[in-house]
């Protein structure tokens, strides 16, 4: 274990995805939804088959035991990545970012529904909490009196909200699937269902993108599949728990990104529930680490020595 290495790699991970998003959205005004799936899906699927073969694990990484799970994990992950692909082009990068966070918060709700995994108190509050944070950056976008910022941002922040939906519900059938499969099968065939899937929007007004969209929709896919790789390497390198709060580090990236690429100024709502949605990620991980100190504790205590 490298922590230090798993922190780099997590956080270069985070930005390249902030890049890719921010990609995504600068074509988002011409290109629809599923074409932009398309291409972040089609060309992530080379970068990660170079990456299986050059780790020599293009045998054993790409074996299926659950296909069907494979594609239904597809079917949830390819319509969040959609919704959100459309939300950016009606929001700013901070905001879309920040209603993002929805996802892991939403994704402790489901698996007690789903999955029967045990919920206490100081995980619903830290749940309640983050949501509230939601509701703050919300508010602003879905007003209908004073201030309100019209209809296509109200749109947008649906979207969004709808895509940490399908998020959550995706991470709960990887939980699911991570019991029989390697997290390479899992990013691989995720890409292909999304590929394959977005192929259903074409008759829904697929566009002749331009030189420069064009290179952007392919850069984005490409690096796609590179944050693929230095997310799972940095989990690699480092227990979850340790990295996983980097994750937040998101938020300072789309705002300097926002703020000179596509001028957004930060709204004070959007960083005041943008902040309440962090604390509630981290205290949820910081609880999940506990536990898991504690579990296995308990494991070890029940091992008999000798």
């Amino acid at each position: 274990m490298r922590p230090l290495h798993g922190i780099a790699l997590k956080l270069a991970s985070v930005l390249v995805f902030i890049v890719m998003a921010s990609m995504i959205k600068a074509t988002a005004q011409h290109v629809p939804a599923g074409q932009a799936v398309f291409f972040r899906s089609l060309f992530a699927i080379p970068v990660i088959v170079a990456w299986l073969a050059w780790r020599k694990e293009l045998a054993t990484g790409l074996k299926a035991v659950a296909p069907m799970g494979h594609v239904w994990r597809g079917v949830v992950g390819t319509s969040a990545m959609g919704l959100g692909f459309a939300g950016l082009g009606y929001l700013p990068l901070p905001d879309a970012t920040a209603i993002g966070y929805a996802a892991p918060l939403l994704t402790v709700i489901f698996a007690a529904m789903f999955l029967g995994e045990e919920v206490r108190i100081f995980r619903i509050s830290a749940v309640v909490l983050g949501l509230t944070g939601v509701l703050i950056v919300l508010a602003p976008r879905l007003s209908l009196g004073v201030g309100t910022t019209g209809t296509t941002e109200a749109l947008g922040a649906m979207l969004v909200l709808g895509s940490a939906v399908f998020a959550a519900l995706a991470q709960v059938f990887v939980r699911k699937l991570v019991m029989t499969e390697q997290t390479s099968a899992i990013v691989f065939y995720f890409s292909l269902t999304a590929t394959a899937l977005s192929l259903i929007t074409l008759p829904f007004g697929w566009v002749w993108p331009a030189p420069w969209e064009l290179a952007l929709l392919v850069c984005a896919g490409l690096l796609g599949g590179l944050g693929q790789i230095l997310l799972t390497s940095s989990y690699r390198e480092a227990d979850a728990s340790l990295v996983a709060p980097f994750d937040y580090a998101s938020m300072l990236f789309a705002l300097g990104i926002g703020y000179f690429v596509f001028s957004e100024v930060p709204t004070l709502p959007m960083l005041g529930g943008a902040a309440l949605i962090v604390i509630a990620g981290i205290l949820i991980i910081w609880r999940e680490r506990r536990l898991g100190l504690e579990r296995a504790k308990q494991r070890k205590a029940m091992t008999p020595q000798g």
